[in-house]
Protein backbone atom coordinates (compact mmCIF):
# COMPACT_ATOMS: atom_id res chain seq x y z
CA UNK A 1 0.00 0.00 0.00
CA UNK A 2 1.27 3.44 -0.86
CA UNK A 3 -0.18 6.53 0.77
CA UNK A 4 -0.05 10.25 0.04
CA UNK A 5 -1.45 11.75 3.26
CA UNK A 6 -3.11 10.16 6.28
CA UNK A 7 -6.83 9.70 5.84
CA UNK A 8 -9.45 10.77 8.37
CA UNK A 9 -12.60 8.75 7.70
CA UNK A 10 -14.06 8.97 11.18
CA UNK A 11 -17.02 11.14 10.15
CA UNK A 12 -18.47 9.65 6.95
CA UNK A 13 -21.34 11.47 5.26
CA UNK A 14 -23.86 10.18 2.77
CA UNK A 15 -24.04 11.67 -0.71
CA UNK A 16 -25.43 11.30 -4.20
CA UNK A 17 -23.01 11.83 -7.08
CA UNK A 18 -23.89 13.25 -10.44
CA UNK A 19 -22.30 12.45 -13.79
CA UNK A 20 -18.61 13.20 -14.04
CA UNK A 21 -15.57 12.56 -16.18
CA UNK A 22 -12.40 14.04 -14.70
CA UNK A 23 -13.13 14.23 -11.00
CA UNK A 24 -14.67 17.71 -11.05
CA UNK A 25 -17.83 18.61 -9.16
CA UNK A 26 -19.89 21.77 -8.55
CA UNK A 27 -20.24 20.78 -4.88
CA UNK A 28 -17.50 20.41 -2.23
CA UNK A 29 -15.60 17.11 -2.37
CA UNK A 30 -17.06 14.17 -0.46
CA UNK A 31 -15.05 12.53 2.35
CA UNK A 32 -14.16 9.38 0.39
CA UNK A 33 -14.34 7.89 -3.08
CA UNK A 34 -13.16 4.53 -4.39
CA UNK A 35 -11.43 3.51 -7.62
CA UNK A 36 -11.44 -0.18 -8.51
CA UNK A 37 -9.11 -1.33 -11.30
CA UNK A 38 -9.21 -4.10 -13.87
CA UNK A 39 -7.89 -7.64 -13.66
CA UNK A 40 -10.34 -10.30 -14.84
CA UNK A 41 -11.86 -12.77 -12.36
CA UNK A 42 -8.71 -12.37 -10.28
CA UNK A 43 -9.36 -8.64 -10.17
CA UNK A 44 -12.96 -9.10 -9.05
CA UNK A 45 -11.89 -11.36 -6.19
CA UNK A 46 -9.12 -8.98 -5.20
CA UNK A 47 -11.12 -5.72 -5.38
CA UNK A 48 -14.16 -7.13 -3.60
CA UNK A 49 -11.95 -8.72 -0.94
CA UNK A 50 -10.06 -5.50 -0.24
CA UNK A 51 -13.33 -3.53 -0.12
CA UNK A 52 -14.91 -6.00 2.30
CA UNK A 53 -11.80 -5.88 4.49
CA UNK A 54 -11.81 -2.09 4.55
CA UNK A 55 -15.51 -2.09 5.40
CA UNK A 56 -15.05 -4.64 8.20
CA UNK A 57 -12.45 -2.33 9.74
CA UNK A 58 -14.70 0.72 9.61
CA UNK A 59 -13.89 2.41 6.28
CA UNK A 60 -17.26 3.45 4.76
CA UNK A 61 -16.74 2.02 1.29
CA UNK A 62 -20.41 1.11 0.87
CA UNK A 63 -21.48 4.76 1.04
CA UNK A 64 -18.62 6.09 -1.10
CA UNK A 65 -19.04 6.85 -4.81
CA UNK A 66 -16.98 4.41 -6.85
CA UNK A 67 -15.45 4.34 -10.31
CA UNK A 68 -14.83 0.87 -11.71
CA UNK A 69 -12.86 -0.26 -14.74
CA UNK A 70 -13.35 -3.75 -16.18
CA UNK A 71 -13.20 -6.13 -13.19
CA UNK A 72 -13.43 -3.04 -11.02
CA UNK A 73 -16.85 -2.22 -12.48
CA UNK A 74 -18.12 -5.54 -11.11
CA UNK A 75 -16.56 -4.76 -7.73
CA UNK A 76 -18.14 -1.30 -7.61
CA UNK A 77 -21.57 -2.80 -8.32
CA UNK A 78 -21.09 -5.61 -5.80
CA UNK A 79 -20.13 -3.21 -3.01
CA UNK A 80 -22.88 -0.68 -3.76
CA UNK A 81 -25.62 -3.32 -3.88
CA UNK A 82 -24.38 -5.30 -0.89
CA UNK A 83 -23.88 -8.47 -2.95
CA UNK A 84 -21.84 -11.16 -1.18
CA UNK A 85 -18.67 -12.57 -2.68
CA UNK A 86 -20.26 -16.03 -2.79
CA UNK A 87 -23.01 -14.61 -5.02
CA UNK A 88 -20.61 -13.02 -7.47
CA UNK A 89 -18.22 -16.00 -7.40
CA UNK A 90 -21.12 -18.32 -8.16
CA UNK A 91 -22.08 -16.80 -11.51
CA UNK A 92 -21.68 -18.81 -14.68
CA UNK A 93 -18.65 -16.88 -15.91
CA UNK A 94 -18.00 -17.22 -19.66
CA UNK A 95 -14.86 -18.97 -20.77
CA UNK A 96 -12.58 -16.85 -22.90
CA UNK A 97 -12.50 -16.28 -25.76
CA UNK A 98 -16.28 -16.01 -26.10
CA UNK A 99 -17.77 -13.75 -28.75
CA UNK A 100 -21.46 -14.54 -28.16
CA UNK A 101 -23.38 -11.24 -28.03
CA UNK A 102 -24.80 -10.57 -24.60
CA UNK A 103 -22.75 -13.18 -22.78
CA UNK A 104 -21.35 -10.68 -20.27
CA UNK A 105 -24.65 -8.88 -19.75
CA UNK A 106 -26.42 -12.21 -19.12
CA UNK A 107 -23.88 -13.14 -16.46
CA UNK A 108 -24.15 -9.71 -14.84
CA UNK A 109 -27.93 -9.70 -14.91
CA UNK A 110 -28.00 -13.01 -13.04
CA UNK A 111 -26.51 -11.15 -10.06
CA UNK A 112 -27.51 -7.49 -10.45
CA UNK A 113 -30.88 -7.89 -12.17
CA UNK A 114 -32.19 -4.59 -13.49
CA UNK A 115 -30.62 -2.55 -10.67
CA UNK A 116 -29.16 0.91 -11.10
CA UNK A 117 -27.20 2.75 -8.42
CA UNK A 118 -26.19 6.41 -8.01
CA UNK A 119 -22.87 5.60 -6.34
CA UNK A 120 -21.51 3.58 -9.29
CA UNK A 121 -19.82 4.79 -12.45
CA UNK A 122 -17.68 2.86 -14.91
CA UNK A 123 -15.02 3.51 -17.49
CA UNK A 124 -15.54 2.12 -20.99
CA UNK A 125 -14.13 2.91 -24.43
CA UNK A 126 -16.52 3.79 -27.25
CA UNK A 127 -15.76 1.64 -30.29
CA UNK A 128 -16.68 4.31 -32.82
CA UNK A 129 -14.82 7.26 -31.33
CA UNK A 130 -12.14 5.26 -29.46
CA UNK A 131 -12.62 7.68 -26.58
CA UNK A 132 -13.15 6.84 -22.94
CA UNK A 133 -16.60 7.48 -21.56
CA UNK A 134 -17.56 7.54 -17.88
CA UNK A 135 -21.00 5.91 -17.69
CA UNK A 136 -23.34 6.68 -14.81
CA UNK A 137 -24.98 3.90 -12.80
CA UNK A 138 -27.83 6.20 -11.86
CA UNK A 139 -28.80 6.38 -15.53
CA UNK A 140 -28.01 2.90 -16.87
CA UNK A 141 -28.48 -0.65 -15.59
CA UNK A 142 -25.42 -1.97 -13.79
CA UNK A 143 -25.55 -5.20 -15.79
CA UNK A 144 -25.11 -3.17 -19.00
CA UNK A 145 -22.34 -1.04 -17.52
CA UNK A 146 -20.21 -3.94 -16.31
CA UNK A 147 -20.71 -5.73 -19.63
CA UNK A 148 -19.45 -2.66 -21.48
CA UNK A 149 -16.56 -1.92 -19.14
CA UNK A 150 -15.22 -5.49 -19.11
CA UNK A 151 -15.56 -6.41 -22.81
CA UNK A 152 -11.91 -7.26 -23.44
CA UNK A 153 -11.25 -6.79 -27.17
CA UNK A 154 -10.61 -10.10 -28.91
CA UNK A 155 -11.80 -12.13 -25.91
CA UNK A 156 -15.30 -10.89 -25.11
CA UNK A 157 -17.95 -9.11 -27.20
CA UNK A 158 -18.44 -5.36 -27.23
CA UNK A 159 -21.64 -4.26 -25.50
CA UNK A 160 -24.13 -1.60 -26.53
CA UNK A 161 -25.24 1.11 -24.08
CA UNK A 162 -27.53 3.93 -25.19
CA UNK A 163 -26.93 3.13 -28.85
CA UNK A 164 -23.12 3.02 -28.65
CA UNK A 165 -20.86 -0.01 -28.66
CA UNK A 166 -18.27 -0.13 -25.88
CA UNK A 167 -15.24 -2.23 -24.99
CA UNK A 168 -13.15 -2.66 -21.86
CA UNK A 169 -12.17 0.59 -20.15
CA UNK A 170 -8.76 -0.97 -19.53
CA UNK A 171 -7.92 -0.21 -23.16
CA UNK A 172 -7.52 3.38 -21.96
CA UNK A 173 -6.35 2.75 -18.39
CA UNK A 174 -6.66 -0.06 -15.86
CA UNK A 175 -7.73 2.45 -13.21
CA UNK A 176 -8.59 5.88 -14.73
CA UNK A 177 -7.50 7.68 -11.57
CA UNK A 178 -7.99 11.04 -13.31
CA UNK A 179 -11.74 10.35 -13.44
CA UNK A 180 -12.09 9.44 -9.75
CA UNK A 181 -15.20 10.90 -8.11
CA UNK A 182 -14.19 14.12 -6.35
CA UNK A 183 -13.41 13.47 -2.68
CA UNK A 184 -11.14 14.62 0.10
CA UNK A 185 -9.65 11.11 0.14
CA UNK A 186 -9.43 8.59 -2.71
CA UNK A 187 -8.58 4.91 -2.30
CA UNK A 188 -7.38 3.14 -5.45
CA UNK A 189 -7.50 -0.67 -5.52
CA UNK A 190 -5.20 -1.81 -8.35
CA UNK A 191 -5.10 -5.60 -8.99
CA UNK A 192 -2.72 -5.38 -11.94
CA UNK A 193 -0.12 -2.96 -10.59
CA UNK A 194 3.21 -4.59 -9.79
CA UNK A 195 5.70 -7.11 -11.15
CA UNK A 196 3.55 -10.20 -10.51
CA UNK A 197 2.27 -10.26 -14.11
CA UNK A 198 5.63 -9.61 -15.71
CA UNK A 199 5.65 -6.96 -18.42
CA UNK A 200 1.88 -6.40 -18.12
CA UNK A 201 2.10 -5.74 -14.39
CA UNK A 202 5.12 -3.49 -14.71
CA UNK A 203 3.42 -1.51 -17.45
CA UNK A 204 0.22 -1.16 -15.41
CA UNK A 205 2.27 -0.10 -12.41
CA UNK A 206 4.12 2.60 -14.35
CA UNK A 207 0.88 3.97 -15.80
CA UNK A 208 -0.68 4.01 -12.35
CA UNK A 209 2.30 5.91 -10.94
CA UNK A 210 1.92 8.55 -13.65
CA UNK A 211 -1.80 8.85 -12.95
CA UNK A 212 -1.23 9.21 -9.20
CA UNK A 213 1.49 11.86 -9.72
CA UNK A 214 -0.84 13.80 -12.01
CA UNK A 215 -3.64 13.55 -9.43
CA UNK A 216 -1.36 14.91 -6.71
CA UNK A 217 -0.28 17.82 -8.89
CA UNK A 218 -3.86 18.65 -9.76
CA UNK A 219 -5.25 18.20 -6.24
CA UNK A 220 -2.41 18.89 -3.78
CA UNK A 221 -4.88 19.31 -0.90
CA UNK A 222 -6.51 15.89 -1.41
CA UNK A 223 -5.33 12.49 -0.23
CA UNK A 224 -4.77 9.36 -2.27
CA UNK A 225 -3.97 5.81 -1.19
CA UNK A 226 -3.08 2.96 -3.56
CA UNK A 227 -3.64 -0.66 -2.54
CA UNK A 228 -2.07 -3.36 -4.70
CA UNK A 229 -1.51 -7.12 -4.30
CA UNK A 230 1.11 -8.19 -1.76
CA UNK A 231 3.48 -11.09 -2.46
CA UNK A 232 1.14 -13.84 -1.27
CA UNK A 233 -1.74 -12.54 -3.38
CA UNK A 234 0.45 -11.85 -6.41
CA UNK A 235 1.65 -15.46 -6.35
CA UNK A 236 -1.89 -16.58 -7.22
CA UNK A 237 -1.88 -14.48 -10.38
CA UNK A 238 1.48 -15.68 -11.68
CA UNK A 239 2.82 -14.12 -14.87
CA UNK A 240 0.44 -15.56 -17.46
CA UNK A 241 -2.29 -12.99 -18.25
CA UNK A 242 -4.80 -15.79 -18.88
CA UNK A 243 -4.58 -16.66 -15.19
CA UNK A 244 -6.65 -13.55 -14.58
CA UNK A 245 -9.69 -15.40 -15.93
CA UNK A 246 -9.28 -18.42 -13.63
CA UNK A 247 -12.23 -18.49 -11.21
CA UNK A 248 -10.41 -20.83 -8.80
CA UNK A 249 -7.54 -18.35 -8.45
CA UNK A 250 -10.03 -15.56 -7.80
CA UNK A 251 -11.72 -17.54 -5.04
CA UNK A 252 -8.36 -18.29 -3.44
CA UNK A 253 -7.40 -14.61 -3.53
CA UNK A 254 -10.58 -13.26 -1.95
CA UNK A 255 -9.87 -14.13 1.75
CA UNK A 256 -6.27 -12.95 1.40
CA UNK A 257 -7.53 -9.66 -0.02
CA UNK A 258 -9.99 -9.28 2.87
CA UNK A 259 -7.09 -9.63 5.30
CA UNK A 260 -5.06 -7.07 3.36
CA UNK A 261 -8.00 -4.65 3.39
CA UNK A 262 -8.29 -4.95 7.17
CA UNK A 263 -4.56 -4.32 7.61
CA UNK A 264 -4.65 -1.29 5.32
CA UNK A 265 -7.61 0.17 7.21
CA UNK A 266 -5.82 -0.31 10.51
CA UNK A 267 -2.76 1.52 9.20
CA UNK A 268 -4.91 4.36 7.90
CA UNK A 269 -6.71 4.65 11.24
CA UNK A 270 -3.40 4.72 13.10
CA UNK A 271 -1.97 7.53 10.96
CA UNK A 272 -2.05 11.02 12.51
CA UNK A 273 -4.73 13.34 11.15
CA UNK A 274 -3.36 16.39 9.34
Amino acid sequence: MTQDHPIDLRHPRTHRPGRHDVGTSPTPPRPLSMVYGGGGMFGIGYCVGVAHGLAAAGVPVESAPALGTSAGSWAAAVVALGVTYDEIAGIDAPRVPNRRPGVLADAAESVFGAATHPLVSVSAVCVRSRRRHILDGDRYRLSDLVAASSAVPGLLPAHRVDGRLYVDGGVRSATSVDAAPAAESVIVVAPLAGPHLGAMGRGAGLLLQREVRAFRRRYPDRRITVIRPDRAIAAHAGRNPMNLFDADRARAVYPLAVDQGVRCAERLAAAPVV
